[in-house]
């Protein structure tokens, strides 16, 4: 008996209990939710929102589009020279002539425009639905007009912050009653990376990216998280940071250029992106991909057609199957990951109009 144990049994059972184990990690890691309670940041005063993540033990997960934040370094970081004084009142660029979401010309390929004549309007709020075909593919525009500067809001997976906590866009959109709504950066699959939500700080652990920040009045910025904490964009002002990637437009120019993009970036993917054109006046986009009707764009095409609808800055989100756009409680779009079928992917986070 003794000698089967040691030569047979013990491997055996070893081997049962390393696979156990594995499992079990891998559960853990990628399918159980995790959620994290809120803490008092000692930095500042007892009235200040922050939430601190515990630090994740995963890799980061693979969403399609995570090497696209890889995108070269970009200027951009006049939020963070800002006097903390200003109580997060930033100076808005000069307004660009057009007012309006336009399907003039773009440096890309054919690009043609339809309105879908779905139009929302009430209580300040105007949003139109527009759908363009550009470089063999269909985009999908909701041009926003507001004169509310927290028209703009963001929403969790299941109203909790944490590990592997995800739902579908069109029920986290349901649920917080969205007129308007598209994915966003998908925090959940990835250790790093500033993250703050309706004004509350969940995560401070920078990731060396370049970040979208959305001010209390409303207006955009790009920053770059070596240059600027989490805590002092908060002092500042800062009620949505995303940091996902990279930029496509800034001060009205494109940002990311072919040689930029890296990986999967610069393939043709269903993307999701975010911009301003002027005070109030904001896009939110989301094209198709990976089919047939639909080929998908690389940043650089997205970056040209979001310059050629007038924005000053606009700002990549999480694509891929993630990419969804969700209006008046209807999915507008073709979500896929594959191609196989066109079915939602579960997401982290959204950004909405409601």
């Amino acid at each position: 008996m003794k000698k089967f144990w040691s030569r047979k049994g013990f491997p055996a059972f070893f081997s049962m209990l390393l696979s156990i184990f594995t499992a079990f990690a891998l559960l853990d890691t990628f399918v159980i939710p995790h959620s994290y309670s809120e803490v008092t940041d000692s930095r500042t005063d007892a009235s200040a929102n922050v939430v601190v993540q515990e630090s994740l033990t995963q890799d980061d997960v693979e969403t399609d589009e995570i090497a696209e934040s890889e995108s070269g370094e970009i200027d951009g970081n006049e939020s963070n020279q800002e006097d903390s004084s200003s109580s997060g009142k930033h100076h808005r660029k000069q307004k660009k002539e057009s007012s309006s979401v336009d399907s003039t010309e773009t440096d890309s390929a054919d690009v043609s425009n339809t309105e879908t004549g779905s139009t929302y309007s009430a209580d300040g709020l105007t949003i139109t639905m527009s759908e363009y075909r550009v470089n063999d593919t269909t985009v999908y525009v909701a041009d926003v007009l507001t004169d509310n500067p927290d028209a703009l809001k963001t929403a969790l997976a299941g109203d909790t912050y944490g590990r592997n906590v995800t739902d579908a866009t069109s029920s986290i959109a349901e649920n917080n009653d969205a007129v308007l709504a598209i994915n966003g950066d998908f925090y959940g699959a990835r250790n790093s990376g500033y993250v703050i939500r309706n004004g509350v700080l969940y995560r401070d652990t920078s990731s060396g990216n370049e970040d979208l920040v959305i001010w209390s009045d409303g207006s955009f910025s790009i920053i770059n998280e070596d240059e600027v904490t989490a805590q002092e964009l908060l002092d500042q002002g800062a009620v949505q940071v995303f940091s996902f990637g990279p930029a496509l437009v800034e001060d009205g120019q494109v940002a990311v250029t072919e040689d930029e993009e890296v990986g999967k970036a610069m393939a043709s993917n269903p993307r999701t992106a975010i911009g301003m054109i002027d005070e109030g006046h904001y896009v939110l986009l989301v094209s198709d991909g990976r089919t047939d009707e639909s080929e998908g764009l690389t940043l650089r095409q997205l970056a040209d057609f979001m310059e050629s609808l007038g924005v000053e800055t606009a700002y990549n989100l999480d694509g891929g199957g993630s990419s969804t756009m969700v209006f008046q409680g209807q999915v507008v779009n073709n979500p896929t990951t594959g191609g196989n079928s066109i079915k939602e992917r579960s997401v982290s986070d959204i950004v909405y109009v409601g």
